[in-house]
């Protein structure tokens, strides 16, 4: 291989891993706004990713809905059930004294709820994708080439990415949010009712979920099993660093560099560890992540 072929690899590595990685760190974010705020990792979020692309599919297919429809369907379906989930189910086993591994097994149930309701609807049986809105046109950037359609997923991610920050920094919900991941009991004290910032909380994650859905599966096939892509999204919550919404954001894009890389210099059927070799080695050097702070002893 020569040095002009190692150098057209990585230019489109790198390219188009900044393009699936903002998905990730999309999905990674939810996964830290969850684990900050319950400290309680969420192992349902791949399958309400995965309901959030159903959501737009079925009308779509079933009902003939024009895309806005099925779009505005996906986001408000995927944010109630979301809501509801956290409202119904971990609200009440948190209040009945439940711990961490009843939380998480809570989480593993509505997965598999998930999942079992996409079976029924019959839309799994077949993998499909959504239709794209914007021409798959190739164009060049340096030596790499991407289409239109990457570029509207990056450009979509970026503008969700600065709403969120804007709605963290700007909005006395999103400050409100804030003080709930940072110390609840301290909250609570002020006024702030945990309960509903938590159910919020939720809700933003199936938004966040959806929107994710919505950029990515124009390019991949959707099927029951598509929640898999959040053991990506964990990876880039590790490696950036699991209390912190921006590591989660730099871990999301190294991830997909990293997944591409491997794809392109070494073989695809490596890519399936690319993100573990990525974890295994943060977690040596740096345990808290790139972005995570100092390490917290908690009693346990």
């Amino acid at each position: 291989m020569s040095l002009s072929d190692i150098w057209l690899f990585v230019q489109q590595g790198v390219l188009s891993g900044i393009v699936t990685g903002s998905v990730y760190a999309l999905l990674a974010v939810a996964i830290v706004m969850v684990f900050k705020t319950t400290d309680v990792p969420n192992f349902s979020q791949g399958e309400i990713f995965m309901a959030g692309g159903y959501a737009a599919l079925f009308p779509l297919v079933v009902w003939g809905w024009p895309y806005w429809g099925a779009v505005l369907a996906s986001i408000a379906v995927t944010a109630l059930l979301a809501a509801l989930f956290q409202r119904v189910v971990m609200q009440r086993v948190t209040a009945s004294r439940g711990v961490g591994v009843q939380l998480v097994i809570a989480t593993l149930g509505f997965a598999y709820l998930l999942k079992g309701l996409v079976r029924k609807t019959g839309l799994g049986d077949t993998p499909r994708s959504l239709p794209s809105l914007v021409p798959q046109d190739p164009i060049t950037v340096g030596q790499a080439s991407l289409t239109l359609l990457d570029l509207a997923i990056l450009g979509s991610a970026l503008v969700t990415m600065v709403l969120l920050y804007l709605m963290f920094t700007r909005t006395r919900t999103g400050q409100a949010m804030r003080a709930v991941g940072m110390n609840p009991r301290g909250a609570q004290i002020v006024g702030v009712k945990l309960g509903s910032i938590r159910m919020q909380i939720w809700a933003l994650t199936g938004v966040i979920s959806a929107i994710s859905a919505l950029l990515i599966t124009p390019k991949i096939l959707i099927t029951p099993d598509i929640g898999h892509i959040a053991i990506l999204a964990y990876a880039a919550a590790i490696v950036g660093g699991f209390t912190s919404l921006p590591g989660a954001v730099v871990g999301g894009f190294i991830i997909g560099i990293v997944e591409n890389l491997v794809g392109l210099f070494i073989s695809s059927n490596a890519i399936v560890v690319a993100p573990f070799v990525a974890i295994m080695v943060v977690l040596l050097v740096r345990p808290q992540g790139l972005l995570g702070g100092k390490p917290q002893v908690k009693k346990v």
